[in-house]
């Protein structure tokens, strides 16, 4: 294959390196020039391994240097199996800067590493052999064509490395045409190969290179421009090792230039237009690379922004997690005792004031309520049918007599007699309801029929399913719980009273869903909280954000009012009940509802 620019046929000069002077010893370690030609060794070292993934060859030495024997800032020798490098290429970085084995670490040196994965792709794809006697002019024309088909080979197989080529045509392209191989019209075609041949293979885009069309369109001709793009779009569906095609190929191109050259006349200062169209091209490449970088910077600060974000809501979870056990823990102690919102024990207003023993209306409303949710968290068995060929399974004759006429008709059966039905229990959910009441001074008529229906509530589902649980905890500003999490019938009915001052539902919320998992899926979930709602404004928030905490999972939140003067909470289920007797009753109802939509 004939040199063309960076494609060489084999070395002109040996190597050029000379022994390194030492400095005297002066107690330092021995120094040496970071610039010079044995320093670079090892990054040509490390290119050549980068070269193995970039290439898929193994048998390529890749030297380093300043400056190279071919005079291109790179250059691949075939016969050699050989690929210079110019170092200069890597400045201002020094060689103790640079490792290229680290990948990744391209991205500090884009238009170096874009002419390596140039050189790259030659020694990937020019594989083909000049025949001997070829004509020197169609094999300097072959490798015109090259120059865009190898980048458009090498960018089927890594699309990753389009950025890197786009870097690269800036640094090839230029030299080539501020010391154009060709003059005159061949000038305009050799432009037109190197620039538009590299849009139609997708390294620049088409708005990028318009002034590099429309000056060759008007130098060379439509007629001529659009024969050249059929030959440079022909070749670059060449193989690899088709030199017959792609010389065919070449000669077209000649013949092109040759038929159409006589015609056509050449404006003087061709070369300048070509060199300002083509520093048009690389301005306009610079601004749409600029465009994409800030784009990719904003993306990756918007991702980095969406991770911290996300961090920071799984600490903010985990935090919350560990504030709501805490709380919990305070609350049911063993003790019984009532603890302030930093959970210590409160010195005084304890609700609580005793115990007694279940009426037999509220035994009766226990079991029917237990039968009740027994009814509703009952789930159909579910049927799973399948058919086989053969049995176990109920034989259906008509699939029978089809399967031995396909027999009989030489083809083979499909058809699959025997259908076999298997029926699954489906698990029945368990009930969690947590009753948070209110204890303030305007809630003491709801303290007897909330103390009945936890009783109540409790009792149906202990005796419904042992996974069952429920507990009830009493809210001023402190908290008490009078049940605690349990999947055990308690035997009497807890009473308090209700003479507190503020509130402080929030914090009741928080032990309920941790004690009972509230949050947690796969139960049937009620939350139930007797209250007026006369809260203050900072109360009333933290209420609320709990609230919608809950509802997101799942959890019913049912509100019970006594009065027509009660505010309603914001995301609860608002029932005023005018005869606080018939507490029991709603919240019976609303906890077998909750079971019966459990999925």
């Amino acid at each position: 294959m004939s040199a063309h620019h960076h494609v060489q046929p084999t070395t002109t000069t040996p190597d050029d390196e000379t022994d390194l002077a030492r400095w005297a010893d002066d107690g330092a370690p021995p120094a040496q020039p970071r610039s010079s030609p044995t320093a670079w060794l090892r990054v040509g070292a490390e290119l050549g391994d980068r070269l193995v993934d970039l290439a898929g060859r193994q048998d390529l030495l890749v030297t380093c240097r300043p400056g190279t024997r071919s005079g291109a800032p790179a250059a691949y020798f075939p016969t050699l199996g050989e690929v210079e490098f110019d170092a200069r290429l890597f400045a201002p970085l020094q060689p103790h800067e640079i490792h290229p084995r680290i990948v990744g670490d391209e991205a500090r040196y884009p238009g170096a590493w874009g002419v390596f994965v140039h050189e790259a792709a030659h020694a990937a794809h020019s594989v083909w052999t000049e025949p001997a006697g070829a004509n020197p002019r169609v094999v300097e024309a072959a490798l015109l064509l090259e120059e865009s088909r190898v980048e458009g080979a090498h960018l089927v197989t890594r699309p990753t490395d389009r950025p890197y080529l786009r870097t690269s045509a800036r640094t090839l392209v230029m030299p080539d045409i501020a010391h154009p191989a060709f003059q005159g019209i061949d000038h305009a075609a050799t432009v037109a190969a190197l620039i538009l041949g590299r849009r139609d293979v997708g390294i620049l885009d088409a708005g990028e290179t318009r002034a590099v069309a429309d000056l060759c369109e008007k130098v060379l001709g439509a007629d001529l421009l659009g024969t050249l793009t059929r030959i440079w779009t022909a070749a670059h569906q060449c193989a690899d090792h088709d030199a017959t095609t792609m010389l065919a190929h070449a000669q077209d191109w000649c013949d092109a230039l040759d038929s159409a050259a006589p015609a056509l006349p050449v404006p003087g200062n061709l070369s300048d237009l070509l060199s300002g169209a083509v520093e048009s091209v690389m301005d306009s490449m610079a601004a749409t690379d600029a465009a994409d970088l800030a784009a990719q910077v904003a993306a990756d600060v918007a991702v980095a922004a969406r991770s911290k974000a996300q961090a920071q809501d799984r600490a903010q979870r985990a935090a919350n997690q560990r504030r709501k056990a805490a709380t919990a823990k305070s609350v049911f102690n063993p003790h019984g005792t009532t603890v302030t919102p930093d959970g210590t024990p409160a010195p005084r207003g304890n609700p609580v004031t005793g115990t007694r023993k279940p009426t037999a209306t509220e035994q009766s409303a226990a079991a029917r309520l237990s039968r009740a949710l027994r009814a509703a968290a009952y789930r159909e068995r579910t049927e799973e049918r399948t058919t086989s060929p053969t049995p176990p399974g109920r034989l259906n004759m008509g699939r029978a007599l089809a399967r031995d006429a396909q027999r009989a008709a030489g083809s083979v059966p499909t058809a699959e007699p025997f259908t076999h039905t298997r029926r699954r229990n489906s698990p029945t959910p368990p009930l969690r309801v947590g009753i948070a009441v209110d204890v303030s001074g305007s809630m003491s008529a709801a303290c007897a029929p909330v103390a009945s229906a936890a009783w109540i509530v409790a009792r149906a589902a202990a005796l419904t399913d042992p996974d069952s649980r429920t507990a009830t905890i009493a809210y001023d500003m402190h908290l008490t719980a009078l049940t605690r999490p349990s999947n055990r019938a308690p035997e009497r009915v807890t009473t308090f009273n209700a003479n507190g001052a503020a509130h402080n539902l929030g914090d009741a919320i928080d032990a309920l869903d941790h004690g009972l998992d509230l949050s947690r899926p796969g139960a049937g979930r009620l939350l139930v909280i007797v209250t007026d709602a006369r809260y203050g404004i900072d109360e009333t928030a933290q209420a609320v954000t709990r609230v919608k905490q809950l509802t997101t999972a799942g959890c019913a939140v049912l509100q019970l009012t006594l009065t027509s003067e009660s505010q309603h909470l914001p995301g609860t289920t608002l029932l005023h009940l005018p005869q606080p007797s018939s507490a029991p009753a709603a919240i019976a109802k609303a906890a077998t509802d909750a079971i019966r939509k459990t999925r």
